[in-house]
């Protein structure tokens, strides 16, 4: 495993992150046996969610107390998700989002806290002095967005500045080989993939900012189980966000040409879509979620593919040949 480092956490940060929203906390022999495989790997960043179904926080905060790793791992969850239309991005709901996630989780502190949605009507002043509370009583370590954009990144780091606060030092947009053509959830969720990103994309090689790549694998959409061949069979293999977001011609070309790097590497295509993104210039953490253990130590062979430069450009469709 690889790891890399997020400004104001503590510990290193796993270079993929567990994805945790399939954590039923009604199932906790089979929860306990997928998250110990998974860290025994060397994964120790997981990523999870209020919102998210199941008792998501609920699962992963018991198993990290049972086996005593609250001083090993890092967890990152997100609050301030939207109430059908309405916003919550103010104070008063990131207060109380932010002391239930504590509450589900039952552990002192929550190393990455981010906002699971942006209000671009609320001044980021508002937004940065609450996290700033927030990080001051204890309650998180450190903080970024959720479906931010980089620009609205940009003011509120200025405004941390210009203040001396604590500045936003993380982000978590889509990002991965295929481009997110629909929003499949609604709501400004943002992706910083395909050729209309490339501004947003030289913001984080400019910053630095860490990108913690959700979706990374597009909903099933690069997960090897749908063919390029076969793109009839969308319907069938994709859940509805998959063939929302991703479903699309230029995407299938990608998978194709996944295919065939896959086959000349003997490897599979999500290991060749994982590498892809892991080869790019920004500092990325993909979050990948699994139902078995063996899924994820499939995908950390995609810290081994040792794709060339002209193979990472005939993947985004910008050459017409994967030779150099």
């Amino acid at each position: 495993m690889e790891y890399g480092h997020i400004r104001g956490m503590e510990k290193p940060v796993s270079r993929l992150i567990m994805g945790t929203t399939s954590l039923d906390a009604e199932q906790p022999e089979e929860t306990g046996a997928l998250l110990d495989g998974v860290y025994a790997m060397g994964i120790n960043t997981f990523d999870t969610a209020l919102i998210y179904g199941h008792g998501s926080e609920i699962a992963l905060g018991r198993w990290i107390r049972e086996r005593s790793l609250t001083e090993k791992v890092n967890v990152m969850t997100k609050g301030a998700h939207p109430d059908g239309e309405r916003r919550r991005v103010h104070r008063k709901e990131i207060l109380a989002d932010c002391a239930k996630s504590l509450e589900r989780l039952g552990l002192p502190r929550i190393d990455g806290y981010l906002l699971h949605r942006d209000d671009p009507e609320v001044p980021v002043g508002e937004i940065v002095d609450t996290l700033q509370e927030l990080k001051e009583k204890g309650w998180i370590q450190a903080f970024g967005g959720s479906n931010w954009t980089h620009e609205r990144l940009a003011e509120a780091n200025a405004y941390a500045e210009r203040h001396g606060l604590t500045p936003f030092t993380m982000s978590s947009p889509h990002y991965s080989l295929a481009e997110q053509t629909v929003d499949p959830w609604g709501g400004n969720c943002v992706s910083i993939a395909g050729p209309g990103q490339a501004e947003a994309r030289a913001y984080y090689r400019r910053t630095g900012m860490p990108v913690l790549c959700y979706a990374s694998l597009c909903h099933g959409f690069l997960s090897g189980r749908l063919r390029s061949d076969e793109p009839e069979k969308a319907a069938e293999v994709l859940d509805p966000f998959g063939l929302k977001g991703f479903a699309y011609p230029e995407n299938f070309r990608r998978l194709q040409r996944c295919e065939e790097i896959a086959e000349k590497y003997g490897v599979k295509v999500p290991q060749v879509a994982l590498a892809w993104l892991l080869h790019q210039q920004e500092d990325v953490y993909p979050i990948v979620g699994v139902s078995r253990a063996e899924r994820m130590r499939e995908n950390l062979e995609a810290m081994r593919l040792p794709l060339t430069d002209a193979e990472i450009a005939y993947l985004n469709l910008e050459k017409e040949s994967p030779a150099d």
